[in-house]
């Protein structure tokens, strides 16, 4: 019995407090704002959406945007990361149960350039404003860049252990080249407008070079 009472004290003390309304309308509030602001950043860029903008497409006062983000790079930075985060999970769907292991990696980099498809503004904005002084220090530091590197790391071992690959494949050092291929190719796709044939076209010779040098004997 005194191990019931105890079990019975212990869930009383740590049941889980449920919101209260007024943290369910901030975050509601946030993420009309949020919407908003990806939506303005998607088709006219980072300086062509202004606060008063979002806070319009948003149907709420400047005041509204204000006492949730510190400013618009706040905003934009947090769009940002979400964005890198979501692309990691496509892009790690995307090589599922995919064996050979050029395939995967090509796979991978289709699902990042196709997040951007129809949205290549944003992805100007933030490459425009990750190399700013100051703020784009910032971003820089927020993107997960080691971690889209870790996600290509997982085709490589997994091709080193069934022998596609040697051994020894200097998988970090490969999967930091795969992310330099991978980024720069936006500068095709929004400044050289390629399509996205050709980018990938363009990826699959990056992939073959980088990993010429890991196939066995």
């Amino acid at each position: 019995m005194k191990h019931v009472s105890e079990l019975l004290r212990t869930a009383t003390q740590t049941q889980v407090r449920m919101p209260t309304r007024r943290a369910i309308a901030k975050q509601q509030t946030r993420n009309r704002v949020l919407a908003a602001a990806r939506k303005l950043f998607s088709e006219h860029g980072y300086e062509g959406a202004t606060i008063r903008d979002i806070a319009a497409a948003a149907e709420m006062s400047t005041g509204a945007v204000f006492a949730n983000f510190a400013d618009k790079a706040d905003l934009f930075r947090e769009i940002v990361h979400a964005d890198m985060e979501a692309i990691s999970e496509a892009m790690r769907q995307a090589a599922a149960d995919v064996s050979a292991v050029d395939e995967a990696l090509l796979r991978m980099f289709a699902a990042g350039y196709g997040f951007y498809e129809n949205r290549l503004p944003l992805a100007r904005a933030a490459i425009a404003v990750s190399w700013a002084p100051g703020e784009g220090a910032d971003l820089r530091a927020r993107l997960p860049r080691r971690q889209i590197a870790s996600l290509f790391e997982v085709p490589l071992e997994a091709a080193a252990t069934r022998g596609e690959l040697s051994q020894d494949p200097e998988t970090t050092l490969r999967s930091d080249m795969l992310v330099e291929a991978y980024v720069a190719n936006f500068r095709h796709l929004i400044f050289l407008e390629w399509s996205q044939k050709q980018v990938l076209d363009r990826a699959r010779d990056q992939i073959r070079v980088i990993m010429a040098g890991a196939r066995p004997g």
